[in-house]
């Protein structure tokens, strides 16, 4: 090609080729990196206070329901005591009402004799 069908900036000129095969200056690189590693360690930073709230906020949960469970079972308690007392109430009242049955039904058979 010649130097006329080419400008200076082109892809075919020799310039863009020289400061194309550049490497980018070392004070480039260095404020990359440390850009890089800030935002890195800023990221960091940030996943490290989520897990934080992320772990209190399971406490307060964790908290929550062994306080509701804790009630549940003294209410399963309560419960299965009146339970027993009526149990023991209606088996005495059965008790009461074969007695006064069989007391009865002797009342009756004992005439005919």
């Amino acid at each position: 090609m010649s130097a006329s069908t080419c400008s200076k900036l082109s892809p075919c000129s020799p310039l863009y080729i020289a400061f194309s095969n550049q490497q980018p200056s070392k004070g480039h690189s260095l404020r990359y990196h440390r850009l890089s590693r800030k935002r890195r360690l800023t990221k960091q930073t940030k996943e490290k206070k989520m897990a934080v709230l992320v772990k209190k906020e399971m406490e307060i949960k964790n908290l929550k329901l062994y306080m509701e469970n804790k009630s549940i079972i003294e209410e399963n308690e309560k419960l299965r005591k009146k339970a027993l007392l009526l149990h023991q109430e209606n088996q005495a009242l059965f008790y009461l009402l074969q007695k006064k049955s069989s007391n009865t039904l002797h009342d009756h058979l004992a005439p005919n004799n």
